[in-house]
């Protein structure tokens, strides 16, 4: 391994978990944002998830700062359900892929009601972690 910083990949994956309070989980879910205030709503895709935000990826440029009503939508058994939260942009990043360009956003949340909560946990029940998909047993 090539060491960054003057630390190899597992140190920092290491320190990763020990900062996280709450598990990061894989998800790969449809979501609706809108800028709070604002009646349109645009699309984008939930990359993970825990009980306390949301990283996202969108071809809209959103600034660091912005509250938005978020709508992440999930299978539940044979219908579409949805959890609505209201977050905020705490960071953002230049995102390439092969075929897409966009942005990465972490979302902290900001209001959530006990109901979404609930569907948020029970979601996030059923998903493997990041650290179990980095390190499989």
């Amino acid at each position: 391994m090539i060491p960054i910083n003057g630390k190899n990949q597992m140190e920092r994956e290491s320190m990763m978990r020990e900062r996280r309070r709450f598990p990061r989980l894989l998800l790969d879910l449809p979501l609706e944002y809108r800028v709070l205030n604002v009646p349109y709503a645009h699309g984008g895709l939930v990359v993970n998830a825990s009980e306390v935000g949301l990283l996202i990826q969108s071809i809209k440029n959103i600034p660091v700062g912005e509250r938005l009503v978020t709508l992440v939508l999930f299978p539940k058994g044979f219908e579409l359900a949805s959890l609505e939260v209201l977050t905020e942009v705490v960071w953002k990043d230049i995102h390439h892929e092969d075929d897409w360009e966009g942005f990465h956003y972490g979302l902290n949340f900001v209001r959530i009601l006990d109901e979404d909560r609930e569907k948020l946990k029970h979601l996030l029940s059923i998903q493997p972690s990041l650290e179990e998909i980095s390190n499989p047993s």
